[in-house]
């Protein structure tokens, strides 16, 4: 439960139509085998103490008294199992019956639930057996004791202090246009289950899966579905034990079909309550002044061993054909908001500064596509390159290749002589290789790119991407400055990806492999005089693998994480690639580096944004330039490593 990690599970059982029994038997050796295995929430199917299909044999009195009778000996039978446990049943009350879902804790029945809508049409006929409980609820006796019974009740944990209310509703409640999730989530619930009991036809389980994803979306919520299996089928009817646990949109486990058993899956409610917090159109919860009746249940407070996967790219999908897709709309995005200020200036003309570098192919691709997009002829990209101290003949002869290829107007600038003269005007000498060293050549390269933008009617576009903003790795009016930034919201790891992208699709083959040896090319500012003709200044040897920086920058700016479950989850993330001391190290710098360098983002040139992430000023990080680091490196400080 450390870090809002709680593990729950979706449980199919084998039973036995009309066999309360054999199906109890089966209900209690999985929910302790679910127990056993960490899950603190334990959902099961719909009708799965009786079964779904027991058509008119619902209007026996025995099966009515068998079912309540086995829910009676499932609970006493699960006092030692850790863990809130939701099962189906067909119960009677007032004369009348319902299908409903029980919610057990600790041997205690705490609450009935029962189903809001009920499907007659097609293959179901769930109103010839019950009602429909659309109304609040209202104390009746169940084995001596007070239980709530009807639709509008909350489960919250007490004892843990985790964040964790649970609502419930039934199969056909999360098909229909407004279903009981939507209420039970706008007062607080942050995960809904499902006991379902939903049949097997052609391509409904892709339908059926859409449907609980984008539900979890729209409730930022978890969501656990527990359908019905194989021991169901009977007459025209196949079942194939679909479970599924989403979060916030994203399936997190999911079953195959016709197979039982349980799923397990790991819930992080710390990040739907900062989904929630974001979303200032996501309503306070007030679950009392809406007439809802909270019920507590206790769990014991234990850490979640973690199952749960974390991409070490979370900028970048994970399966090739989205991530084909992804860079040809971000490719478009990027084009699209250049465009839009080139044809407002009325510029015919943009001037870059082409190193060979990987940020600043990217930018010179972005321009190719706005030039296309605005019918303005190529050559009106001014590439200059500046040739300095540290350039290499390797990133020289790529930002040549490149510019030729794309058909831009190349221009040669060689600075040293006019860095050499600044630096002897303000008493630099040369040999000492420090931050005025390396500034003086990149403040100097901006200027030339500025006034060079004013000689022929153009702007200056920036490179510097979203990875370098947040470690504040650019040379304040130097390369942080342009009169539009493409690449600000793009993280590195993501440059590569959309370089690569252009390079496998152009059907250039000189562009190509000039795109591919720029892809391979050490990422450097090349400010310091190169070692034996190769870069000496590698930029990751010094800030540290962007990789790790741009999972730090996820975690932080998206979610808003503490760095210690940050660290949790990196060293998941790249167990067997990076030593735990050395996420440690890298994320230490990330939060130092983070807070340190505000000041920079807080005048960045305009720039597109294309992703959920971003560090502009003008929405994404309105962040306090002086504000205080040390809470945030206080919690790196205090754990273990």
């Amino acid at each position: 439960m450390k870090h809002g990690f709680i593990k729950v599970a979706a449980a199919t059982p084998e039973i036995k139509v009309a066999d309360p029994d054999f199906n109890s038997a089966a209900v209690i050796e999985m929910a302790k085998e679910a127990g056993k295995g960490g899950a603190k929430i334990i959902v099961f199917p719909e009708l799965v103490l009786s079964g779904y299909t027991c058509q008119d044999l619902f209007l026996q009195e025995t099966l009515i008294e068998g079912c309540k009778q086995a829910l009676t000996e499932t609970a006493k039978a699960t006092k030692d199992v850790d863990a809130l446990i939701f099962v189906g049943l067909p119960f009677e009350k007032d004369g009348k019956l319902y299908n409903v879902a029980a919610a057990l804790n600790r041997g205690r029945v705490l609450a009935i639930i029962p189903k809001r809508n009920l499907p007659n049409y097609a293959e179901f006929y769930e109103a010839r057996h019950f009602c429909r409980g659309d109304f609040e609820a209202e104390d009746i006796f169940f084995d001596g004791e007070s239980v709530p019974f009807g639709m509008d009740i909350l489960l919250k944990e007490t004892a843990t202090g985790l964040p964790l209310t649970v609502g419930a509703e039934l199969c056909e409640d999360l098909w229909v246009p407004d279903p009981p999730s939507t209420g039970l989530a706008l007062v607080g619930a942050n995960v809904i289950v499902n006991l379902s009991a939903s049949n097997e036809i052609v391509c409904k389980d892709n339908y059926r899966r859409n449907l609980v994803s984008m539900t979890s979306a729209r409730l930022v919520s978890a969501y656990i579905y527990s359908s019905a299996g194989e021991g169901e089928s009977t007459q025209d009817l196949v079942f194939g034990g679909h479970n599924i646990i989403a979060e916030n949109g994203s399936i997190i486990k999911e079953s195959k079909l016709f197979t039982t058993g349980v799923v397990y899956g790991d819930i992080d409610l710390h990040r739907i309550m900062s989904e929630r917090r974001r979303m200032t159109t996501y309503p306070g919860d007030n679950a009392t002044s809406q007439g809802y009746r909270t019920v507590g249940f206790t769990l014991e407070k234990t850490e979640t061993e973690l199952i749960r996967f974390f991409a070490p790219t979370p900028f970048v999908p994970s399966d090739e054909m989205g991530r084909r897709e992804r860079c040809e709309e971000i490719l478009t995005i990027q084009a699209l908001g250049l465009k839009k200020r080139l044809v407002h200036t009325g510029c015919k003309n943009a001037v870059i500064g082409l190193s060979g570098g990987l940020d600043s192919t990217l930018a010179l691709l972005v321009m190719a596509k706005a030039f296309d997009m605005s019918g303005l002829d190529r050559s009106g990209i001014q590439c200059i390159t500046m040739p300095c101290f540290g350039t290499t003949d390797r990133t020289y002869d790529n930002a040549c290749t490149l510019a030729k290829s794309i058909g831009a107007t190349l221009t040669e600038i060689r600075l040293e002589e006019a860095v050499r003269l600044h630096f002897r005007d303000i008493g630099q000498d040369e040999s000492v290789h420090d931050v005025t060293y390396e500034n003086g050549q990149a403040r100097e390269r901006t200027q030339v790119l500025m006034d060079y933008a004013n000689k022929v009617g153009g702007m200056v576009i920036g490179t510097g991407d979203m990875s370098e903003l947040a470690l504040g790795w650019a040379t304040y009016n130097g390369d942080h400055m342009s009169m539009y930034g493409v690449n600000a919201s793009v993280p590195k790891t993501l440059v590569r990806h959309l370089v690569r992208y252009y390079a496998d699709t152009c059907g250039d083959e000189q562009l190509s492999a000039v795109l591919l040896d720029v892809l391979d090319t050490p990422v450097s500012p090349e400010l310091l005089p190169p070692t034996e003709g190769q870069i000496s200044q590698k930029t990751e040897d010094l800030v540290g693998p962007y990789e790790l920086h741009d999972f730090f920058m996820y975690y932080v700016l998206r979610l808003g994480f503490a760095p210690s479950k940050i660290y949790r989850i990196a060293k998941l993330a790249f167990a067997g690639k990076y030593e735990n001391e050395v996420i440690y190290k890298w994320l230490n710098t990330f939060y130092r580096r983070f807070f340190a360098q505000q000041f920079k983002r807080s005048c960045l040139p305009d720039g597109p944004k294309v992703g959920t992430v971003a560090v502009s000023p003008r929405g994404d990080l309105r962040m306090p330039s002086d504000a205080s680091r040390a809470l945030w490196l206080k919690d790196l400080e205090n754990l273990e490593k």
